[in-house]
């Protein structure tokens, strides 16, 4: 059996989870992908993006910077370096993109440097376990980084951005609780503090916020249904 990374639980199942103000957001849009394309290139949109290039399965842990962990979840999907290459680079021209910035239907957002998305295991996944994705787990399309937290793997993407030179993205709170890589293996889970020492007031939120998400959750499927 595999070790898990650093501070890191396994749990049975794989709840919808995130920070407590995206509980009650929900995407939009579910089955059709698109997305546009923004930076230091010229904009513009890519419709069902996925169709266009060769389809891969993977099997990767994923890891909550709050401690949990699912192992063993089945994504379907294309690589980001496919992405990339295909749809990416001839827009560029003589411009270096070194970072990538994800905007979500729910109006998260999130970062990651160029380098680390162009990993073989880096996806933009379309399906889990072999069935579409659901509202719960990113739909119509997610970002897989199985080296990096969960925050790091946005769901409900709709917008991506390529810049040469790093943007703020993130204020506040919200700046000192993210990382710039967010990787799980050196406990990368915030800006402001030694990953190791957070283990501990991060795990005690785990219960409350899966119930608060779940509950959302519900509520939102059961309203979709009148």
């Amino acid at each position: 059996m595999a070790i898990l990374p650093p501070g890191q639980k396994a749990i049975d199942h794989f709840p919808r989870f995130g920070l407590p103000q995206y509980a009650n957001r929900f995407p939009s849009e579910i089955t059709k992908i698109e997305l546009e394309i923004n930076g230091d290139l010229e904009p513009f949109v890519i419709e069902d993006p996925l169709s266009q290039l060769p389809k891969v399965d993977q099997v990767s842990d994923f890891h909550c910077v709050t401690t949990w962990s699912k192992k063993e979840l089945r994504w379907s999907g294309v690589r980001f370096c496919d992405f990339y290459e295909h749809f990416i680079l001839p827009k560029l021209s003589d411009t270096k993109i070194n970072y990538v910035y994800f905007r979500s239907q729910d109006g998260y957002k999130t970062s990651l440097p160029l380098e680390d998305l162009l990993k073989k295991d880096i996806l933009l996944a379309d399906k889990l376990d072999g069935t579409p994705l659901n509202v719960a787990h990113g739909a119509p399309l997610r970002l897989v980084a199985p080296a990096h937290y969960g925050y790091k793997n946005p769901k409900h993407v709709y917008d991506m951005e390529f810049y040469k030179e790093a943007k703020v993205s993130k204020s506040g709170l919200m700046k000192a609780i993210d990382h710039p890589r967010g990787r799980v293996a050196q406990e990368e889970r915030a800006s402001f503090a030694p990953g190791w020492l957070l283990r501990l007031p991060y795990r005690m939120g785990i219960k409350s916020t899966i119930k608060d998400f779940q509950k959302a959750l519900d509520k939102h499927l059961k309203s979709r249904k009148i």
